[in-house]
């Protein structure tokens, strides 16, 4: 493979790149991409802020500990660490926080961009994601105006930009309001004003991170004529389907997140219909679209005349080319949840998923609720500090939020992203992967789950056949549990209505399956 010829790889030789949301999770996934696949690269700078008492460089070692260096490491190509370049910054600082000594640095050396910080908070306020998503984009693109050698600046985006949308096309949307009007309010008003006038402000965007990122796409629109740009979408972005390994992920959005929860046992229930199409992307194929279209927009300038073509626009979408619904999944989820078991459960996994909020918050209360006040009790009895409340109120407060994310179904055309996937070079197809079509769905969330208890669990292979042995122990206490509970009924069934004793035994099959409705 490293004899044929790679054009991506070919571009990316001797160029030095730039990388804002270098910690986060698409971030880290593209340094790792970059350091183990295109060792030509010259230099990797990327914008990182002092955080929490440490310095620019304390981060950095931090982030060179990340388990997506793991195969780097591995491999032993540690050195290629030397090629990253920390940049003291912040997007939502003017000039981005960068000091003059090192925006000229930027200003001399740096090639490509890629503009990946964003807050993708649904609950944040207004103000916050105009400075972070909206100005953030800005002060990066006039950044780029001032970069003697750039060739090409991609934007990661989001394919929710135009969330208010079901059928969406690769293409830019007219922005829902004048920008310059939102940045005026959000600079001028308070919180509390400006709340007030936020659903008036969204109009049919349902949260200010879609309505934000949709406006931040013009930002880089602007300047398209000046320099190749391009946007990539992707839809929920989720763990490695390939590299750096089946499963790896550091997010606890979308799946990742709530099977971390079920494997613990302390999430039982999700609103969720498991008939809808939720679109879903792996994070490597999200990484290797940013790389290439950094690649691809400078060849269609070069093609040009040596002018920057139109902006490019790519879904990193499943929807409308390999779907998937939970319905595929719902027969083995469990399953895998038992194949792979925490060491670390509360109790016995078991996720069930229900089709509208209203059931899913009185099983809440039963399934999480309930039992989560006694575990927080003994938790603080032995001298923890109890979560498992506070928890649940947070997904509780945020379900009006997330409503129509949960039972929306989007179609996102990916026909630009298939059209590149065909038109690079056999090597750069197998190298910087695009299609999904091989993606078999229930080996890829067998891997994630694998993948969750490895990376957020922090639960290492060696520890399974320990975690089996107390996964048999937890079923035999979660059956006398419910045993016990059904034994109580009964009880209360007698007492309550003065019957017999097998008249009461009568009621538990309704109970049960009452029960089993939330």
């Amino acid at each position: 493979m490293e004899n044929e010829h790679s054009s991506v790889k070919e571009f990316y030789g001797n160029k030095n790149v730039f990388i804002t949301g270098a910690t986060g999770f698409v971030g880290v996934a593209l340094i790792e991409k970059l350091l183990r696949d295109i060792p030509q690269i010259a230099t990797v700078y990327i914008l990182i802020r002092a955080k929490k008492g440490k310095s620019v460089q304390e981060r950095l070692q931090e982030l060179k500990q990340n388990s997506a260096f793991r195969r780097l490491k591995e491999e032993q190509f540690e050195k290629r660490f030397e090629k990253i370049v920390p940049i003291e910054g912040d997007v939502g600082l003017e000039n981005l926080g960068i000091n003059e000594q090192d925006r000229q640095l930027l200003i001399d050396n740096v090639h490509v961009v890629f503009h990946s910080a964003a807050t993708l908070d649904f609950m944040q306020s207004l103000k916050e994601t105009t400075n972070i998503n909206l100005l953030g984009t800005r002060r990066v693109v006039e950044l780029c105006k001032q970069l003697n050698k750039l060739q090409a600046l991609v934007h990661i985006s989001s394919a929710y930009a135009n969330s208010y949308l079901t059928e969406v096309e690769e293409k830019l949307y007219p922005a829902p309001d004048d920008p310059e009007k939102i940045i005026d309010l959000t600079e001028t008003l308070n919180e509390e004003a400006l709340s007030k006038l936020e659903a008036d402000i969204l109009k049919d965007h349902p949260n200010t991170y879609t309505f934000t990122k949709h406006l931040a796409e013009h930002e880089v629109a602007k300047v398209a004529a000046k320099f190749p740009c391009g946007i990539v979408r992707p839809s929920m972005i989720t763990a490695a389907w390939r590299e750096p390994k089946p499963g790896w992920t550091i997010s606890k959005n979308g799946p990742q997140g709530f099977f971390m929860g079920a494997s613990k046992g302390i999430l039982r229930r999700l609103p969720l219909d498991p008939s809808i199409i939720m679109d879903y992307i792996p994070v490597d194929v999200v990484v290797n679209a940013i790389i290439t279209t950094g690649y691809y927009v400078n060849v269609l300038k070069k093609q040009n005349g040596d002018k920057p073509g139109e902006l490019q626009i790519f879904h990193l979408t499943s929807s409308t080319y390999k779907p998937f619904r939970f319905e595929m999944l719902i027969n083995k989820m469990n399953d895998y949840l038992h194949d792979y078991p925490l060491v670390s459960a509360v109790w016995y996994p078991k996720l069930k998923l229900v089709k509208s909020l209203t059931l899913f918050r009185l099983g809440a209360i039963l399934y999480h609720f309930l039992p989560g006040f006694f575990l927080d009790l003994l938790t603080r009895v032995m001298g923890g500090r109890p979560i498992l409340i506070r928890l649940h109120k947070s997904v509780w407060n945020s379900l009006n939020t997330l409503e129509k994310f949960i039972f929306t179904e989007w179609h996102y055309s990916n026909k630009h992203t298939m059209a590149l996937a065909k038109n690079i070079s056999a090597e750069d197809q197998e190298r910087f992967f695009l299609d999904i079509a091989e993606l078999n769905w229930d080996e890829y969330f067998e891997n994630t789950i694998m993948g969750v208890r490895e990376y957020l669990s922090k639960e290492s292979p060696k520890t399974l056949p320990a975690a089996r042995r107390k996964d048999k122990i937890l079923l035999g206490i979660h059956v006398a549990v419910q045993l016990g509970f059904y034994y109580g009924l009964w009880k209360i069934f007698m007492a309550l209505f003065g019957i017999s004793n097998a008249k009461a035994a009568l009621l538990l099959p309704l109970a049960y399956a009452l029960l089993n409705l939330i």
